[in-house]
């Protein structure tokens, strides 16, 4: 429990008897609860309506805790340097900020990790292989490209 200049508190504790005579006894010019969202609507309407009479407000918190480090300001940053071509990794260096942070503040579909190996053309050059009748075996032998990778390709 914690309270503020304006007569407010904040309590993480469900509402009951015991509890509300604690507060007023604590707090005696109390004009607002604040109670986490999920334990509002467990409240006894008696306590709400209760409390209402002696002019105590009851109200939810939708969302308390860390407050954001980074703002949209730092998303809309690091998706024009995205969308100009700039690596996550030298926005992070640039910007000083975390490489992790950079990929949550992105806001499009880029992919962490190693680029393939093998380009798309390969890849479908192999399919091609496979549906003309030719073996695993003898794709891997003739483009050079171990012969369990030609399965993964083939199974993509």
């Amino acid at each position: 429990m914690g309270e503020d200049e304006n007569n407010e508190i904040y309590v993480k504790r469900a509402l009951s008897s015991q509890v509300i005579m604690e507060l007023l006894d604590r707090y005696p010019n109390l004009k607002k609860i604040k109670v986490p969202s999920s334990l509002y609507p467990r409240t006894s309407k008696k306590y709400l309506d209760a409390l209402s009479e002696l002019g105590i407000e009851v109200e939810p918190v939708i969302k308390r805790g860390r407050p954001k480090k980074y703002g949209s300001n730092e998303a809309e940053l690091v998706q024009k340097m995205i969308n100009e071509g700039v690596s996550p990794k030298d926005i992070s260096d640039e910007l000083e900020i975390p490489l992790k942070t950079v990929y949550y503040l992105k806001g499009t579909k880029l992919k962490r990790g190693r680029k393939p190996k093998y380009s798309k053309e390969t890849e479908e050059k192999i399919k091609k292989l496979r549906d003309e009748g030719l073996r695993a075996k003898d794709i891997s032998e003739k483009l050079n490209i171990p012969l369990r990778t030609v399965y993964c390709l083939i199974k993509r």
